[in-house]
């Protein structure tokens, strides 16, 4: 099962204006649980964020965080950076009219901006590198003191449920299912970081949501790209639930999840 393949392809069907990113943007948001915690940390972040504050996005894919963030307040200075060219452009081309945005390639096993910003978020990026140590400790130099890393990645709880019946991967890029809370927090001190606080998201109502959402699209994508006609209706039915079940799991305090969210300080 390939994830990255059919993100690529959706992202190219979104590329064709502003207005159709921007839908995109929104879908995102709706449809994946991860935006709705990371979003929520985001805000928590603003109300006493510094005036003028440095945000990295490491590892900005699609570059939909940024887009909140730069909404948020315009005084932020907001850097992208990812191993993707094409994401890369996309994006510079999307935020060319927003100078304080701007987007680099740039590989986070070697990146260091020494202590440069006040937030970083490394969204769905951990569980696909293997000296995970080593970009910790890069994304950690690259912080101003006080600064605030927020992580999203799989848990050891079924690592968003990444593998089929059959034994192979859901997501086949990944180099790790997922952490234990132990682990993560171990290799974050490890690096350099003072404090850290994790909780679990995809509790239960996120699982169910997940698979509606995404596992199942996805699933149906892979058997044949005619089945991108048949995902609106699918959503149409299928949304309104998903929703629901993403508000109860971010409302809801987890004591076990297929998703991490994780907070470490410098």
């Amino acid at each position: 099962m390939q994830y990255d393949p059919i993100k690529r392809e959706t992202g190219k069907i979104f590329n064709c204006c502003k207005s159709a990113r921007l839908l995109f943007y929104s879908l995102l948001n709706i449809l994946l649980l991860r935006s709705w915690y990371v979003r929520k940390e985001v805000r928590n972040w603003a109300r006493y964020a510094p005036a003028g504050a440095a945000i990295l996005d490491a590892g900005s894919g699609f570059g939909q965080y940024i887009h909140f963030i730069s909404r948020l307040n315009k005084d932020y200075t907001i850097k992208g950076i990812d191993v993707k060219d094409e994401e890369i452009e996309n994006c510079r081309r999307f935020f060319v009219d927003n100078q304080k945005i701007i987007f680099e390639k740039a590989d986070l096993n070697t990146f260091v901006e020494q202590e440069k910003f006040d937030l970083i978020l490394c969204i769905d990026v951990l569980e696909h590198i293997a000296d995970d140590v080593g970009v910790m400790k890069n994304l950690c130099a690259s912080m101003k003191k006080g600064g605030l890393l927020l992580i999203s990645t799989p848990s050891d709880r079924a690592g968003s449920e990444v593998h089929g019946k059959d034994g192979d991967s859901f997501i086949e890029e990944h180099v790790r299912d997922g952490y234990p809370v132990e682990e993560i927090e171990s290799k974050l001190r490890q690096a350099g970081f003072s404090r850290t606080e994790t909780i679990y998201s995809y509790g239960r109502p996120g699982q169910l949501s997940w698979k509606l959402s995404m596992k199942y699209p996805i699933s149906m994508l892979n058997r044949g790209r005619a089945f991108y006609l048949v995902l609106p209706v699918y959503y149409m039915i299928t949304l309104p639930f998903a929703m629901l079940l993403n508000f109860r799991d971010l409302r809801k305090k987890h004591n076990s999840g297929t998703g991490l969210i994780v907070k470490a300080v410098k």
